[in-house]
């Protein structure tokens, strides 16, 4: 009620006023504005000790963040008192060591900075992850008493009333290294590959005995002797619901309802690998309503040469990839248009900012994936413009003096920062008389767009006004209305940006998606009130539901980004 009186006001004091109506194809009300920066950013140290190693990260609704490693660590940077089974943790020898003693998750609150720990039970290594359309974490696999487990997180805001909780159910088969997508079907993720395992499987199961569906692709494209090189495959919803998949090399479009093939694209060109060990990243490019979001393009970044996981074994450590490719999906003609990014890099994460640019942070030069196996640590994020001409598109921001490699991650928070932790390439946590310790530091990167000099430009205030008869969220295809506050005069273009936020673990963001989504209308103020008309996606295919964060972008300026909700058909509260 309080949301839908606040509308009102702005509504009754913006006709007080004098005003002009807009009628936009991207809303033309925006403003220029020049930075007094060097363009590059900053970073920011948050916390000393985040207590566990970021192996995986991910942003709930309520602004806090998750934070897990493996459970078989040993001993983390935070002790229980208990064990999950009730059992005291006392200060015996063999408690000290035992990894029950201690905690191997905690909830990051943005707002206040600080860390509470959260109970696994059992071991999450190297799994995955996909968020429900009700903002509940559907977290799957990991190794040894993990690898078939079902786990659910739902976020509470921070208190400490939710934590953990293992499913009954179990997946058919291990899924270490697979990777998981929420599917266009209400509220159904399917789980691919797996280390020596050549399958996919539905959560939930759509009737009691099915099991794992044989998936030849995955065996098409595994390299025994260089770790597999096809573990957590790159997955993409098409626009019209198929999956684009791509595992080493090679990559199809896959009909998941009918176990169906429907075409294998071009092998991306160039000698090396993409996936984990040699650990490249990828995204699907910013959907857009201007074609009706029918078209889709991928983009594949970075990776290992060839025997870069064999030959670090052995101590030598190969250059890593240069190269990213970019291809349409959608339509019939594909090709791969590679260009290159300002240095070799691997072990990487690719995050999609409210801008529609790229960031690509963290990783390593040399080497390949696990343990001890790269060196020539990446400290300067790469900015990736997709619109801009080839040979212009990639800038070097500032670089970081801590170095992220193996088991790091990075995720974009609701203020346009991009939160960076994590980074272990020994199997217990070391910290000493070795190349790379186990890192611990929280840290934030700062885009140039969020520095102080373009506060005159950015959008402030922005309610989201997204309840109809009781129903908190937005349908398919439908209006929705947004105010925000603009104090500068208009000029330019302003776009809004609805973000799937992703889960992110070795080089993979599951689930990222973004869309830059139709305005209908737009109306200012004299006072600097503007209220705008936007639709909502058209279906499933191009938006599963959920929670996105919505940004209003002015001029290339992003405001904080604001919840919203996208219903499924049949509706529903949070």
């Amino acid at each position: 009620m309080a949301r839908r009186n606040h509308f009102l006001i702005v509504i009754n004091s913006m006709i007080a006023a004098l005003f002009f109506t807009l009628h936009c194809i991207g809303c033309t009300a925006a403003v220029r504005g020049s930075s007094n920066g060097d363009g590059k950013g900053q970073w920011q140290l948050l916390l000393d000790n985040t207590e566990v190693v970021a192996m995986h990260m991910t942003l709930t609704h309520h602004n806090t963040v998750i934070i897990f490693d493996q459970t078989e660590a040993g001993p983390s940077g935070h002790r229980l008192r208990r064990r999950y089974n009730g059992t005291r943790c006392d200060q015996r020898r063999d408690d000290l060591t035992d990894s029950s003693c201690y905690a191997h998750s905690v909830e990051y609150d943005i707002s206040g900075n600080k860390l509470r720990p959260l109970r696994l039970s059992t071991d999450t290594w190297c799994s995955s992850g996909s968020f429900l359309s009700n903002g509940t974490l559907l977290q799957t696999g990991g190794h040894g008493s993990g690898a078939q487990g079902i786990r659910y997180f739902s976020p509470c805001g921070g208190n400490d009333n939710c934590d953990w909780r293992e499913s009954r159910q179990s997946l058919a088969d291990d899924r270490w290294y697979a990777s998981s997508l929420l599917l266009p079907d209400e509220d159904r993720v399917i789980v691919v590959g797996g280390r020596r395992v050549f399958t996919y499987e539905f959560i939930p199961r759509q009737y009691s005995d099915e099991g794992s569906f044989d998936f030849p692709f995955l065996r098409n494209t595994h390299q025994r002797s260089e770790g597999g090189n096809n573990l957590y495959p790159f997955l993409h919803i098409c626009p019209d619901g198929r999956l684009f998949i791509f595992a080493n090399r090679d990559s199809i479009l896959f009909n998941y309802k009918e176990n169906r093939v429907v075409k294998h694209f071009p092998r991306i060109p160039g000698d090396g690998s993409r996936n984990y060990p040699s650990s490249g990243s990828s995204v699907i490019l910013p959907l857009h309503y201007t074609n009706g979001f029918e078209k889709a393009e991928v983009m594949v970044c970075g990776g290992a040469a060839s025997g870069a996981y064999s030959a670090a074994g052995d101590g030598r450590f190969l250059k890593g990839l240069s190269s990213c490719g970019r291809m349409v999906i959608t339509g019939n003609r594909h090709k791969w248009n590679m260009e290159n990014m300002p240095g070799p890099r691997l072990l990487c994460d690719m995050l999609l900012l409210p801008t529609g640019d790229v960031l690509i942070i963290n990783g390593a030069k040399r080497g390949a994936g696990g343990w001890n196996n790269a060196r020539n640590a990446s400290l300067e994020p790469y900015l990736y413009h997709p619109n801009k001409t080839v040979g212009k598109r990639f800038s070097v921001l500032k670089s970081t003096r801590i170095p992220r490699m193996y088991h790091s991650s990075a995720i974009l928070l609701p203020d346009g920062r991009v939160l960076v932790a994590g980074g272990n390439p020994h199997n217990r946590y070391v910290f000493e008389n070795v190349a790379y310790p186990t890192e611990l530091r929280l840290q934030a990167f700062v885009p140039d767009y969020m520095g102080s000099q373009h506060h005159q430009f950015r959008p402030t205030n922005v309610t989201i006004h997204d309840v109809h008869n009781d129903i908190y969220g937005v349908r398919y295809g439908g209006e929705f209305n947004v105010s925000f506050w603009l104090g500068s005069k208009p000029s330019n273009a302003v776009e809004f940006s609805a973000y799937a936020p992703p889960f992110t673990s070795h080089s993979i963001s599951m689930n990222q998606r973004l869309l830059r989504l139709r305005c209908k209308s737009l109306v200012r103020g004299q006072d600097g009130w503007v209220v705008a008309v936007l639709e909502a996606p058209p279906s499933p295919s191009v938006a599963p539901a959920g929670y996105y964060l919505l940004t209003v972008v002015n001029g290339g300026i992003p405001s904080l980004s604001q919840w919203i909700r996208i219903l499924q058909i049949s509706g529903g509260r949070p």
